[in-house]
C-alpha cells in the first residue's frame, strides 16, 4: 500500500468511526446508549488510570484481533503519552497471551504506529 492510501487509512477509520457512532446513537435505543456509556465510563480515571486501562483495551483488542479496536486504543495511547517502546512492550503481551494467530493484527498495529509517528501524534522513546 502506499504511503497516501496508508495515511488515509487512519483518517478514514477516523472519519467513519465518527459518522457511524453518531448514526447508531441516534437510533435513540436505550440499550445501545447504555452500552456506549458504559465503554465511555471504563476508561476513565479509577483504581487503575486511565492511561493503564488504554494499555489493557490495546492488549485486549489485539487477542480479540480487532483492527478497528487496535487503532482506537493506539490512538489513546499515543494521546496518553506512552513511548512506542511501551506501546510494543504491550503489544508482546498481546502476542504471548494471544498466540501466532496474533501475528498479522501485531503487523496491523505496527503500521498504525507507523502512521502516528508521522503525524507525531507518538511520543519518542
Amino acid at each position: 500500500m502506499s504511503e497516501s492510501k496508508e495515511e488515509n487509512r487512519l483518517d478514514a477509520f477516523r472519519k467513519q468511526r465518527a459518522e457511524m457512532n453518531e448514526k447508531i446513537l441516534d437510533l435513540d435505543h436505550l440499550g445501545i446508549k447504555r452500552f456506549f456509556n458504559l465503554d465511555t465510563n471504563t476508561y476513565k480515571d479509577g483504581a487503575l488510570p486511565m492511561q493503564t486501562k488504554e494499555l489493557l483495551g490495546l492488549v485486549a483488542s489485539t487477542v480479540l484481533r480487532c483492527n478497528d479496536c487496535i487503532d482506537y486504543h493506539l490512538e489513546q495511547c499515543a494521546e496518553s503519552g506512552f513511548s512506542k517502546d511501551e506501546i510494543i512492550d504491550a503489544l508482546n503481551v498481546a502476542l504471548v497471551v494471544g498466540g501466532s494467530i496474533v501475528i498479522p493484527h501485531l503487523r496491523h498495529a505496527v503500521a498504525t504506529l507507523e502512521l502516528l509517528e508521522k503525524e507525531n501524534t507518538l511520543k519518542s522513546n
